[in-house]
C-alpha cells in the first residue's frame, strides 16, 4: 500500500470513529430526516447530469454533502422498496415482493413485519426520538399497519400508491389522513406535505427527531399548477413540461425542509438523506434514467439505481462523490447506528458511516433483487440479470448502460453470481400479497423479451406488461 493511500484510509478511519463514537456522548443524538422522492429518474437532477432540469435545492444539497452514484432501491417499484427501507430488511423476507393495493382488493394483512426488532420509526422511538411521517405510505391499510401503528407519533398523507396533486385533478386518489382520520384534500399535495414537514421540524427542534418525508412527486398522474408550469415554459413538450413542473415543486419542497433544519439551529445535529424509491417510468412520465438502461418495473439499472445524497454539515465531507455501493436498507442501518440503537441480527443493511466519511464500501457484498420471473444480483462491478430462464452478465465498471452481455464470455463469473442469487432466492418465502406487476404472471417469453429489447436497444413499450395488471 502506498503512503498516500494509507494516509487517506487512516484519515477516513478517524473520521468514521468520530462520527460513530464520542461525538454524541455528551450531547444529543442526531436527528434523521429521510426525504423520499417517488419514481424520480436517475438522470433528472442537475447534479446527476440532467440537462433540461432545474433542481437548485437538491443540487445544493449535493454540494453540501455526499452524493452516492451507485446507490440502489431494494425493488423497482414503490411499496416493496419502501418496506425494505422502513424495516431494514429484504422485503421478500416477509412476503412484500409486489406493490400492495388498492386497499379494497388487497389482503388486510399487508404491512411491515412484526416478527423482528421493529420498523425504523419504532426503533428510533425507543431511543427517545420524536417521529413523524408525511406523504405516501403504501405499506399497509388497516389502522394497526398505518404509520401511527408502526412507530410514528404523527402522520399526514395518504396510504395508497398514487395520489392526485390538486382537488381538481382528473385522476388519482384524493383521500388524505391525519393520523387515522380523514382530512380535507389540500390545494397542492407537495406543498401541503412540505408544510407539515417544516412544522414537525420546528416543533421538535429541542429533542432528537426522525422525519420521514415521503413525497408522491414525481409519480403519475401528471398534474401541477400554473405557478410551476410558468417556470418551465421553455419546454415545448407538454408532457415533459408538466413533469418538470412537478419536479420543480419537489425541489422547492427539499429546499424548504433543509432551510427549516438550518433555521432551527440544528443543521450540525441533523443527517438529511435524499433518495428515490425506484427509477423512473420513462414511457409514463418522461422521467430520464440516463445513462442507465431499463426503467421502473425492471431489475435493470434504470429500475433500481437511484440518485441519493447524505448531508450532515461538519460531520460529512461537503461535495464528495462516492461510487461505493449502497441500498435502501443501509439508510436504516446507518440511522440506527448513529442513534445508538442496538443492532439486531435480523437487519440486512450495513452502517454506511465509514463510507460516507471517505472509507471504502463493504467488501464484496452481494445485493439481490427479485420480482416474479425477474432477478438480479450485483457483486463488486459485476451484475447478473435474470428474466425467466435467461441470464445476462454485465461489467458495470465499463458498461453502466447494460448493453454488452458477457454471459458467454465470462461463464465462471456468471455461474458464481447465479449460485449467489439462487441461494438467496431459495431462502426467501414466496410473495404473500401484492398486485402491481403483471411481470409476476405474464405469459412465457414476455418478460424475457422485454429485457432482451432493452439490452439490444430496441424500442419497448412496457405499459401492458409491467403496469397493466394493477395500480401504478
Amino acid at each position: 500500500m502506498t503512503a498516500p493511500l494509507a494516509r487517506r484510509r487512516l484519515l477516513a478511519l478517524f473520521a468514521a470513529s468520530a462520527l460513530a463514537g464520542p461525538a454524541f456522548g455528551a450531547g444529543r443524538r442526531p436527528n434523521i430526516v429521510l426525504i423520499v422522492a417517488d419514481d424520480l429518474g436517475y438522470g433528472d437532477l442537475g447534479c446527476q447530469g440532467g440537462k433540461d432540469v432545474a433542481t437548485p435545492n437538491i443540487d445544493r444539497l449535493a454540494t453540501q454533502g455526499v452524493r452516492m452514484t451507485d446507490f440502489y432501491a431494494n425493488h423497482p417499484s414503490c411499496g416493496p422498496s419502501r418496506a425494505a427501507m422502513l424495516s431494514g430488511r429484504y422485503q421478500q423476507r416477509f412476503g412484500f415482493e409486489n406493490n400492495a393495493g388498492p386497499a379494497q382488493y388487497e389482503d388486510p394483512a399487508v404491512g411491515l413485519p412484526r416478527d423482528h426488532g421493529g420498523t425504523l420509526a419504532e426503533r428510533l422511538k425507543a431511543q427517545g426520538y420524536a417521529t413523524g411521517a408525511v406523504g405516501k405510505w403504501h405499506t399497509g391499510y388497516l389502522p394497526g399497519n398505518l404509520p401511527t401503528g408502526r412507530g410514528f407519533d404523527s402522520f399526514y398523507g395518504f396510504v395508497g400508491g398514487a395520489m392526485a396533486y390538486t382537488p381538481d385533478g382528473a385522476s388519482g386518489d384524493k383521500a388524505i389522513l391525519r393520523g387515522t382520520s380523514p382530512a380535507p384534500m389540500p390545494a397542492h399535495t407537495t406543498e401541503a406535505f412540505t408544510d407539515e414537514a417544516v412544522a414537525f421540524v420546528e416543533a421538535n427542534r429541542e429533542r432528537p427527531f426522525f422525519l420521514y418525508a415521503a413525497f408522491n412527486a414525481v409519480h403519475a398522474p401528471l398534474q401541477t399548477t400554473a405557478r410551476y408550469l410558468d417556470r418551465v415554459a421553455a419546454q415545448a413538450d407538454p408532457k415533459r413540461r408538466t413533469y418538470l413542473a412537478m419536479l420543480a415543486a419537489l425541489d422547492d419542497a427539499v429546499g424548504r425542509i433543509v432551510s427549516a433544519v438550518d433555521a432551527a439551529g440544528v443543521a450540525r445535529d441533523t443527517l438529511i438523506v435524499f433518495t428515490s424509491d425506484n427509477g423512473g417510468p420513462t414511457w409514463q412520465t418522461t422521467s430520464s434514467n440516463r445513462p442507465l438502461n431499463g426503467m421502473k418495473g425492471t431489475v435493470l439499472e434504470g429500475g433500481v439505481r437511484v440518485a441519493t445524497i447524505f448531508r450532515w454539515p461538519g460531520r460529512l465531507p461537503a461535495g464528495r462523490v462516492s461510487s461505493a455501493v449502497g441500498t435502501g436498507f443501509d439508510i436504516t442501518a446507518t440511522a440506527l447506528a448513529l442513534a445508538g440503537s442496538p443492532r439486531t441480527p435480523d437487519l440486512d443493511g450495513v452502517d454506511l458511516t465509514p463510507v460516507l466519511a471517505g472509507g471504502a464500501g463493504p467488501a464484496d457484498r452481494p445485493l439481490f433483487w427479485r420480482l416474479g420471473p425477474q432477478g438480479a444480483v450485483r457483486r463488486g462491478d459485476w451484475k447478473a440479470v435474470k428474466a425467466e430462464d435467461r441470464w445476462w452478465l454485465f461489467d458495470l465498471s465499463r458498461d453502466v448502460g447494460e448493453r454488452n452481455d458477457l454471459a458467454a464470455a465470462r461463464p465462471a463469473v456468471l455461474a458464481r453470481l447465479k449460485a449467489d442469487w439462487t441461494r438467496w432466492s431459495d431462502a426467501m418465502p414466496p410473495p404473500a400479497w401484492g398486485s402491481l406487476n403483471r411481470s409476476g404472471r405474464a405469459g412465457t417469453g414476455e418478460v424475457r423479451g422485454l429485457i432482451e429489447d432493452f439490452v439490444a436497444g430496441r424500442p419497448v413499450n412496457p405499459r401492458s406488461l409491467l403496469y397493466g395488471g394493477g395500480p401504478e
